[in-house]
């Protein structure tokens, strides 16, 4: 049977999401940390499912000669098709939406910088194995308001990030819109809504975790502990 006739019911189902879509920029301190130029508009990219690690499926693998960043976001695990939302729809926004989740975008940072100046696709910066830890599923009922709760990441302990999804540039509304004027939402597909400031390097030995707060309070099934370690596997950075 289909996992998605039954609903999006365990975290392993996230594997069979269709795409994850990724908002970029999406908090003014992160586009100031990283010297980028603040959007318009909202932009967005892709990562592929293969980079999912599940709650508890093993470590970041950080690749040979990757300066590996963590990035914690806000995820969005859809119920629904949306397809050319109004920008102004919040209730078809929010109705779209099945379960939240919380996510780190890990990325290789010296791919992304040198795929920046060259004009090239951020896929191999964001899209390798492992790259997207997501943790247990979050029923929306646990979180009334996405547009105002707390998210933090720390690493071996210390804070690295901390902030309030209030900081959005663009609402949830506007980014679901946006995206579905472009590329059809399907039912299961994932959609992480941006970093606050703060992001920054791990390195294997690592140990990182993330989690939301609601009004004061850390959601259990929020939380995320991963460690990094070293690849063994044959990819090495070489410039392009």
């Amino acid at each position: 049977m289909n996992v998605f006739r039954r609903g999006m019911s365990s975290v392993a189902s996230l594997k069979q999401a269709g795409k994850v879509v990724c908002i970029g920029r999406n908090y003014a301190d992160h586009i100031t940390e990283l010297n980028s130029a603040r959007p318009k508009q909202p932009f967005f990219f892709l990562k592929p499912t293969s980079s999912i690690l599940l709650p508890g499926a093993g470590p970041v693998i950080r690749p040979k000669g990757i300066d590996l960043h963590y990035e914690v976001e806000l995820a969005l695990i859809l119920g629904k098709q949306v397809k050319d939302l109004a920008a102004d729809d919040e209730k078809g926004a929010l109705d779209a939406i099945e379960h939240y989740a919380l996510s780190i975008d890990m990325t290789a940072r010296n791919v992304q910088n040198e795929a920046k100046k060259k004009g090239l696709p951020w896929s191999i910066a964001k899209g390798f194995d492992t790259f997207l830890p997501i943790s247990n599923l979050i029923e929306k009922s646990a979180i009334p308001n996405p547009h105002s709760i707390d998210i933090y990441l720390t690493v071996n302990d210390k804070v690295q990030q901390a902030d309030s999804t209030e900081l959005m540039l663009f609402q949830i509304p506007r980014l679901l819109s946006d995206i579905s004027k472009v590329m059809t939402l399907e039912k299961g597909d994932i959609v992480l809504t941006g970093t606050p400031k703060g992001v920054g390097p791990v390195v294997p030995g690592d140990v990182m975790r993330a989690g939301i707060k609601v009004n004061g309070k850390e959601l259990e099934e929020s939380k995320i502990e991963v460690k990094v370690e070293e690849s063994t596997g044959a990819y090495e950075f070489a410039e392009t």
